[in-house]
């Protein structure tokens, strides 16, 4: 995507029509442009130039939307950073990226001049705050709205997406400029997003799934309701008061959402279609949102940072629930099983994709991408299995396969039935050792607010709907779970 000529096309076509409201401030298309080049501009001046990394360690915010569009207009690679990085944890992703310039808040709990000492790449930072340094709003002043969009070679490099999932060490996820084309296009296919779409982001721009909403945007022309951070009420709150027609959420967001004692006082009648990227466990919140909005069509969604997601989707004339949808003709999906081989429908195996959507690699990582770009095929650590009609089903991670007595559990399934009981909010299951069995089924259980429950109870309750292997052998209660920035759930804190 050349982000200069999308968004000067969709300026031009759409021009005071709201592009963003955020916090009760809107923003519309003509002075997104405006800002945008003002931006772009500044960061010339500031010598930034095409490939140079510039990184965005902002919550979501106009100034954030401004930052990205901005650093893509001039050809320069974006390194997201999540907001809730500390120190310790922000200093080593600048000097593994080389990054040249940071935009971000003034943080109170440490110095941006240490930052900026111990980042030997880092020539300045731009701080959304008054401070010491460049300020967000003040060179922006200086600078002129008019900015010619420059030429993109669409395999230069866009972004750097640091991300390290649910398993730990942080990698480098490298997209070139096809692949902010990626989400527009299968939106478009599945969908159907127009212009006429009013969408609301609860995730960090930090997060590819975040960004993808701002990515629709600006090619559509359609309207982005952004939040600063999730909040379940808040989400309610602004679904009806800017008439939402659509939105995509984790299952932790979707859960939560629904668990809300004040979700069915809300007017929810301008959704027209929900995807949860990862599919919801529980039956019983389907049926309650079915009931409180029978207008909107449910579906889940499958992909991943190192395929430009979204990779599947369902066409909302056929949605099958419990699968993810299928993939649309430019993505090339099969199952393999650990010899590399297809396995046959409805078997299960790794899913495996290749396409233009494959990530370059990860960053300065070459041993690690060529772990999972074999021949051409990206391998996902995912296990799932396809119907008759390539529907994908995910049955969970590889590595979160847990082999109880040379049997195969798949937590995902012993997750969907304890999710069911009604005194569960949330609920991981791991696999832990042990000397006779080789592993055992554990879960960890965060009970609804209120509620009270012993090991046995769902126990027992697993007992009357899982054969015998499956059934968790250790359950412990916590008053919450760690997720990722994404709301996935870390399980390798909880092994």
């Amino acid at each position: 995507m050349n982000v200069g000529k999308v968004l000067k096309k969709t300026a031009e076509k759409y021009g005071e029509k709201a592009a963003i409201i955020f916090e009760g401030q809107t923003i519309a298309f003509k002075e997104l442009q405006e800002k945008t080049n003002r931006l772009a501009n500044a960061l010339i001046r500031s010598g930034i130039k095409r490939g140079d990394k510039v990184g965005i360690w902002l919550p979501n915010s106009l100034e954030c939307a401004i930052g990205y569009l901005a650093v893509y207009k001039i050809g320069a690679v974006v390194v997201p950073l999540d907001a809730r990085l500390k120190e310790t944890e922000l200093i080593p992703l600048l000097n593994h990226s080389k990054t040249s310039l940071l935009i971000s808040r003034i943080p109170k709990e440490f110095s941006l001049d240490n930052i900026l000492e111990k980042v030997s790449s880092l020539k300045n930072i731009i701080t959304v705050q008054e401070g010491d340094f460049l300020s967000f709003e003040e060179i922006m002043k200086e600078e002129s709205d008019e900015l010619s969009p420059i030429e993109i070679d669409e395999k230069e490099t866009s972004t750097i997406f640091y991300t390290s999932g649910t398993t730990g060490t942080p990698k480098g996820v490298v997209w070139n400029y096809r692949h902010l084309d990626a989400a527009p296009k299968i939106f478009a296919y599945f969908p159907k997003f127009t212009e006429k779409d009013v969408e609301i982001c609860p995730i960090p721009f930090s997060h590819c799934a975040g960004l993808v909403y701002l990515q629709v945007c600006i090619f559509y022309g359609g309207t982005l309701v952004l939040m600063r951070v999730f909040s379940p009420l808040e989400f309610l709150k602004n679904i009806e008061k800017y008439q939402v027609t659509w939105f995509h959420i984790v299952p932790s967001m979707f859960t939560a959402t629904l668990q809300m004692k004040e979700f069915e006082t809300y007017n929810l009648k301008s959704l027209r279609a929900v995807a949860v990227f990862g599919a919801p466990s529980s039956p019983g919140l389907l049926v309650k949102f079915a009931h409180s909005c029978p207008q909107a069509k449910l579906f889940s969604g499958y992909g991943l940072t190192e395929t430009a997601p979204p990779n599947t989707m369902h066409p909302l004339d056929k949605i099958k629930l419990g699968s993810v949808g299928k993939t649309p003709p430019w993505i090339e999906m099969k199952i393999f099983d650990k010899s590399n081989k297809e396995v046959p429908t409805g078997e299960v195996g790794e899913v495996v994709f290749k396409g233009w959507v494959v990530m370059d690699g990860y960053y300065k990582e070459p041993q690690l991408t060529s772990e999972v770009i074999k021949d051409g095929w990206f391998y996902t650590g995912d296990l799932g299995k396809v119907d008759e009609e390539d529907y994908l089903y995910i049955m969970g991670r590889t590595k979160e396969v847990i082999i109880v007595g040379g049997l195969n559990v798949y937590a995902v399934e012993v997750e969907g039935v304890i999710q069911c009981h009604p005194k569960v909010k949330e609920v991981a299951v791991v696999g832990i050792p042990d000397k006779l069995r080789g592993e055992v089924v554990k879960a960890v259980v965060v009970l609804r607010e209120g509620e009270k429950a012993e090991p046995q109870e769902i126990i027992d309750y697993c007992r009357r709907r899982l054969t015998h292997f499956k059934i968790p052998h250790i359950v412990e209660f916590r008053g919450s779970l760690p997720h990722t920035s994404s709301g996935k759930i870390r399980k390798e804190e909880l092994k």
